[in-house]
């Protein structure tokens, strides 16, 4: 499929555009490489899911941020997500970054967080050894067109042995509708090394009132016995298309911890993917979402084994409203050679309408004898009985309904061990069930 964008993709745009920002030359020439692959590429087949029917041609253009001095210059809204404490903080508005502070602490141990612009051109060095090696930029059409436009985006490097024990956290947000926002986020974390990422990505303004695109991709790097700790929490406008693409790569007994919280409010298309290729490598991943009115959902999260003596958890819980849809997909792929790997996954929609949809598609692909490996799926409405039951007691159907869909979501989240994400999820939760 060909997609229409409203900015040129081919390699003289893209070099103009890089050259323009400043960036190194390994940069404009991987942007350059990216460009030319994108006519030549399909977009990625999703199951059950027709993107080719989203809108994906409103792309934007790269529009310079304007910094700020303090995040108390920002509107109130967005000034909601920005925590009164942190060892770091990062801010980028639409195309480019705003803000940014790292503690004098973290910055004397070695510790890099800022945008990955910036990043590229003060330590290219290590961002070219791992810039799209998670996620390449010759997968399918989406990953080619975001290594050509990205923009903003995260750097995180955390030094071998170095432990950072508040979280990181950023808030990327757009409120213009015409700027490019495909925020890439890049985090290396050296062996025996420990972080805790925390982000918001959120539209508002005319960004989250026509139509729009968000297009993430995230990659981490985890080295041998290095723990990382991934939270996002994504709400954005009704005509904003989400395409957010994460991958985890873990050497022996790395680590990574995912949280997503998948509450926008337009069509979503979400891939977690952790790839254990060191023995004794784990992953452990926790996806919430609710859907409402004609969203249309794909959430998929994926733990491949590679190494041995691997443990991958997943766990996918949705909430389907009026005539939204999803479609759930868990993939554990045990790999020949992969002994003593263990895979688990649950997934488990609740739909409140008789006109909401849920798909959920446990899938365990199994190469090697010596593993263990399960899944639970379950898709079912809410029980009239228990509404009935709570209604007896004097509780209106529709907050029944919505402490029933509290007790659906409340394993998940009394788990997510970061406690300004719980409750920020919580609030997000709350917000979307009283739309």
């Amino acid at each position: 499929m060909s997609i229409q964008l409203s900015t040129p993709v081919n390699r003289q745009a893209a070099e103009a555009l890089s050259r323009s920002k400043g960036e190194p030359e390994w940069l404009t020439a991987k942007r350059a490489e990216a460009a030319e692959l994108v006519e030549t590429l399909e977009l990625p087949k999703v199951e059950k899911t027709r993107i080719d029917r989203w809108n994906l041609s409103a792309y934007g253009q790269y529009k310079a941020a304007q910094p700020v001095n303090s995040a108390a210059e920002l509107s109130e809204d967005i000034q909601a997500f920005v925590p009164e404490s942190q060892s770091g903080l990062l801010i980028t508005r639409g195309s480019g970054a705003v803000f940014s502070t790292l503690s004098d602490e973290l910055k004397a141990q070695g510790v890099i967080f800022t945008d990955l612009e910036t990043a590229a051109r003060e330590h290219g060095a290590i961002v070219q050894q791992y810039l799209h090696t998670v996620v390449a930029s010759n997968e399918d059409k989406l990953s080619a067109l975001h290594s050509a436009l990205w923009n903003g985006g995260v750097f995180v490097y955390v030094p071998k042995n170095v432990e950072v024990e508040l979280p990181l956290q950023a808030v990327l947000y757009n409120d213009d509708a015409e700027a490019t926002f495909a925020p890439h986020v890049l985090i290396v974390a050296e062996s025996n090394s420990r972080v805790t990422y925390v982000d918001n990505v959120i539209t508002t303004g005319s960004a989250a009132q026509v139509a729009a695109i968000h297009h993430g991709v995230v990659e981490v790097v985890a080295k041998a016995g290095a723990k990382v700790s991934f939270a996002s929490i994504h709400s954005m406008g009704e005509e904003v298309v989400d395409i957010s693409i994460r991958r985890a790569a873990l050497d022996n007994d790395a680590r990574v911890e995912w949280i997503i919280g998948d509450l926008n409010d337009g069509n979503t298309l979400s891939d977690t993917k952790s790839v254990l290729n060191g023995r004794g490598s784990s992953s452990d991943s926790k996806v919430i979402s609710i859907g409402s009115k004609k969203q249309k959902l794909s959430l998929t999260t994926q733990a491949v084994h590679w190494g041995k003596s691997t443990d991958s958890q997943m766990i996918t819980r949705a909430v389907m409203r009026e005539e939204a849809t999803a479609i759930i997909n868990g993939i554990t792929k045990i790999e020949k050679g992969a002994t003593k790997a263990n895979g688990e996954q649950t997934e488990k929609v609740l739909m409140l309408s008789p006109k909401s949809r849920g798909d959920a598609n446990p899938i365990l692909l199994i190469d090697e004898d010596d593993v263990t490996a399960g899944h639970a799926a379950s898709v079912g409405q809410v029980n009239p009985e228990q509404v009935y039951y709570l209604m007896s007691r004097g509780i209106a159907k529709i907050d029944a309904e919505r402490l029933i869909i509290y007790g659906f979501l409340a394993p998940v989240v009394s788990e997510i061990p970061i406690d300004a994400v719980r409750e920020q999820l919580q609030r997000l939760l709350e917000r979307k069930l009283e739309a």
